[in-house]
């Protein structure tokens, strides 16, 4: 099982090192690190099906748990490390995990949620002493025998919550046993887009969220690099594609638009001609956005759109997106469908709900039997969606237009926010931006952008009016905001989804008060 495939033939090669501090791990560490601590949970009791839960930054030893859960039958569920004590203890007691891993960067939190979650069994801390764990790096000071059996484990992912309390998500379509993974991305990554083991990949995300992990784990089941940041920094992700040589990176639109806000000097000082391909996916990117990038780094980029959820993906390329910009792609997993409330078919054009089918629904929510049949078609238990709606064109390519949760109705009339935030997100003025619905007693909800400026700027009335005037001349005015608030910065999460939910509230409370 991977990493050990990899070990036998290139134990010397690294397997992930930190583009910060330099500190790496070979195949053959990974996997007898990883081995042992497999074989040091089964002798704490833990067997398939078990969860083991992750609380860290980025470090090597994440992968570490991760290998060491997937080669031994165990649920893997990394927690948010930017959570509060409260919101990790709710993951860590819903996922009934029985062995806590963190790291002393976080001791702080990581102690309170050991009290707070007694029914975990045994907590472990690596890079220093937290109050209430024992000492990771003394579990793995005794030498074990590897486990014989090794079932293939799962991640258990819980999504973000940007609409309401996270959701556990995990497969409903576990293999029994296997000897190599065969999931979705590592198939993609093989299969699709050639990733092997000259590959070195760029991992600027935090390692918790869904896509960074998966696509981490799969380059190192296809023994590449994973050269991980501690942190996204615009500079210093370029100078880690020059001093690596990274052929493979991820990011999300937010970042290119940190990279493109760098000096125009700044950005050619760097020797990014390593790169044969830059994937981007978990929110929308705007399309002025998109072809700078494509203008700077060439036809490299790949989009895809997909869910926490693994119930479907589209793709789509850099030369297919200049013919048809803002398109995500067309299906690649999962035959795609457009659906009204009651579930028809909607024909090329219409926005409706995007449904994914699958020869089985390929997901289900932990302990909430009743999100898992809300995903579910009306007619079609197969057909999934978590939410999302958008259209086709006559040539299947998908279109997003926001989340059902976000929609704008304002006179009766249905604004999409995502269309208005593309408009705005380039405006030299502009350094992040939300746009929202708000209440209003004539409309229902009227249109609001939530503005932070770019350094040097001054926030004023004649800023507001001129962005509003800057939408109005791109969209159609009902769509234009009909007030603009600054802020110091717009709530986000650190994989660079907007926190609306947050946003909404506020103005909520105040429309009350």
């Amino acid at each position: 099982m991977f990493p050990g495939t990899i070990a036998r033939t290139a134990p010397e090669r690294t397997a992930v090192v930190m583009a910060g501090s330099g500190r790496s791990l070979t195949y053959g560490e990974l996997d007898q690190r990883s081995a042992n601590l497999a074989a040091a949970l089964h002798e704490l009791g833990l067997r398939k099906g078990d969860v083991v839960a992750l609380f860290s930054d980025n470090t090597v030893e994440c992968f570490e748990v991760y290998w060491a859960a997937l080669r031994s039958g165990l649920y893997i569920t990394p927690v948010n490390r930017y959570l509060t004590a409260d919101e990790v203890a709710y993951i860590v007691a819903d996922s009934g995990a029985r062995v806590l891993v963190a790291s002393a960067a976080l001791a702080e939190v990581a102690a309170a949620v050991r009290v707070k979650v007694p029914a975990v069994e045994r907590a472990f801390a690596f890079g220093g002493a937290v109050a209430g764990f024992d000492s990771y790096e003394e579990l793995l000071s005794v030498e074990r025998t590897p486990l014989t059996d090794q079932p293939r484990g799962a991640d258990m992912m819980y999504s973000s919550g940007t609409t309401g309390r996270p959701k556990g998500v995990r497969s409903a379509m576990l293999p029994v046993q296997v000897d190599e993974p065969a999931d979705p991305v590592t198939g993609l990554l093989g299969q699709k887009l050639g990733v092997g083991p000259a590959d070195v990949y760029l991992q600027p995300a935090p390692i918790y969220h869904a896509a960074p992990l998966k696509w981490a784990g799969a380059v190192q089941s296809l023994g590449g690099t994973v050269v991980m940041m501690e942190k996204f920094d615009a500079r210093a992700a370029l100078e880690a594609i020059e001093r690596h040589g990274v052929t493979i990176a991820q990011f999300v639109p937010t970042m290119f638009v940190r990279m493109l806000q760098l000096d125009a000097d700044v950005r050619a000082g760097f020797d990014t001609g390593s790169l044969r391909l830059v994937v981007h996916a978990a929110a929308p990117c705007p399309p002025e956005v998109k072809q700078a990038m494509i203008d700077w780094w060439g036809p490299i980029l790949l989009e895809y759109y997909g869910a926490t959820e693994q119930h479907g993906m589209a793709l789509i390329s850099s030369p297919e997106w200049v013919a048809r910009p803002g398109s995500v792609g067309r299906a690649a997993v999962g035959a795609l469908h457009i659906c009204d409330d009651e579930g028809t078919e909607l024909a090329p054009g219409e926005v409706g709900s995007i449904y994914f089918e699958r020869d089985q629904r390929p997901f289900e929510y932990h302990n909430d039997p009743q999100k898992t049949r809300e995903a579910e078609h009306p007619l079609h238990p197969s057909w999934t969606s978590v939410g999302d709606l958008g259209y086709v064109d006559e040539e299947g390519y998908l279109f997003l237009t926001d989340r059902k949760s976000f929609v704008i109705i304002s006179g009766g009339v249905n604004i999409y926010p995502q269309e208005v935030e593309n408009v705005l997100t380039l405006h030299p003025a502009v350094f992040d931006v939300a746009v929202i619905g708000v209440p209003d007693a004539e409309m229902g909800q009227a249109v609001k952008a939530v503005v932070s400026v770019r350094e040097g700027v001054e926030p004023s009335d004649a800023l507001a009016e001129e962005l509003i005037t800057y939408v109005r001349e791109r969209v159609a005015h009902f769509k234009a905001p009909r007030s603009v608030d600054f802020v110091s910065e717009v709530p986000r999460t650190p994989t660079g989804k907007l926190l609306k939910r947050v946003l909404e509230a506020r103005y909520r409370e105040v429309a009350t008060a």
